[in-house]
């Protein structure tokens, strides 16, 4: 599947964005500029079953197809976030970006004996304002707005997609190119022993102090100050 896309910047250096669950490109609404600055040309992808892209069949292996169809093979830096991550990590081999960076991948998926299986996430689908704010207390309001309008065009269906790997550990094996994992603090998706895990693996392993699952939206400063070394400095 084509994906739709959205693009920063003209630089000639290229940098890949991929969402997490739920969201769209415009999640990336300050990281995007930022890494244009910077002399990126960035790229955004909506997944499929969400923002404007296409719907379908849900399975990681599918959104990891779909990037490889839509986005260019060795770019110089790829970003993905949590479901973003997961398929990053699915298509690098393919993708061979210089650099890779996943951010609080969703490489452990919860599973309904852990109180958050897909129905679970499904229902965030009808989040109000005040629970999205309550979730995610150090959010400007502009994340807030967006976050509503993409929860709108989302297909919840995409969840579901997923249930079958639902508490299954999802950890590469090893980095295919020079990656680098960024994690929330505390992350509910990759625990203290599978961090050390991914260092024993080659990963370098960051943590974000105190940012929340979203780290890009929940401390741009702190997101973007984590990737010292993997990005175009200023």
């Amino acid at each position: 599947m084509q994906l739709h896309t959205h693009t920063w910047g003209r630089g000639d250096r290229v940098a890949l964005l991929i969402h997490g669950m739920m969201a769209d490109h415009r999640t990336w609404r300050r990281v995007a500029p930022a890494l244009a600055e910077r002399g990126y040309r960035v790229i955004a992808v909506d997944l499929r079953g969400h923002g404007a892209s296409g719907r379908g069949e849900y399975d990681p292996a599918l959104f990891a197809e779909d990037l490889v169809e839509t986005l260019p093979a060795g770019a110089d830096l790829a970003i993905g976030h949590s479901l973003g991550g997961l398929t990053l990590s699915l298509a690098v081999d393919r993708l061979r970006p210089k650099r890779a960076v996943f951010s609080d991948p969703a490489w452990h998926l919860a599973g309904p004996a852990e109180g958050m299986g897909p129905e679970v996430f499904a229902q965030f689908k009808s989040a109000s304002r005040e629970r999205i704010r309550e979730m995610n207390p150090r959010w400007e309001e502009a994340d807030i707005d967006i976050e509503l309008e993409t929860l709108a065009v989302w297909d919840e269906a995409t969840v579901l997609g997923l249930g079958r790997l639902s508490g299954t550990d999802l950890l590469p094996a090893a980095p295919v190119v020079p990656s680098l994992v960024q994690l929330a603090d505390p992350s509910f998706l990759i625990s203290p022993e599978r961090a050390s895990l991914l260092e024993e693996r080659g990963f370098e392993v960051r943590s974000v102090a105190g940012a929340g699952h979203t780290i890009h939206r929940d401390d741009f400063e702190g997101f973007m100050a984590s990737l010292e070394g993997w990005i175009q400095p200023l």
